[in-house]
């Protein structure tokens, strides 16, 4: 094994999925997202780490998980820097990065307490208007949110 992978911080991963980059604070949503307390695969979670760019991160590393676009999509909502690397053989073969999807179906709760979503049982839709600074408008009531405004279903 290469000398670096002796330096990780968390263990090294033989197939799966990494996430990092994760806000420390969004950790834990990012978990509650992806539906990660429901997989049987081996998942290491690590918090408050270092990093040069976030000062502290948290990462998750998925054995045998590898996500589609829409899954890991959703993560975007909470946590757009986030950064994903597929493992194959203890080698990343791919990287991608998070991208906000059009809309978000499910995910967010309108804050408007007179919309249909929070007095009817029905799935919440959200257009996204600005994807770069996270302003999404509530199909329903036309509600506009901002990221700092999102309450996660």
């Amino acid at each position: 094994m290469d000398e670096n992978k002796k330096e990780l911080q968390v263990a090294a991963l033989k197939n799966g999925t990494v996430i990092d980059h994760i806000p420390s604070g969004k950790l834990f949503t990012v978990v509650s997202l992806l539906r990660l307390e429901t997989m049987d695969s081996n998942i290491t979670i690590g918090f408050n780490l270092n990093s040069k760019k976030l000062g502290r991160k948290g990462i998750i590393k998925i054995a045998d998980k590898f996500f589609c676009d829409e899954e890991i999509n959703r993560i975007a909502v909470v946590a757009p820097s986030v950064k994903l690397n597929i493992i194959r053989d203890y080698k990343v073969t791919e990287k991608k990065q998070v991208q906000m999807s059009d809309e978000l179906k499910g995910i967010v709760r309108c804050a408007n307490p007179k919309c249909i979503t929070n007095n009817e049982p029905m799935s919440t839709l959200f257009h996204v208007i600005d994807k770069e600074n996270c302003l999404i408008k509530c199909h329903y009531c036309e509600k506009e949110q901002q990221r700092d405004e999102v309450v996660i279903i």
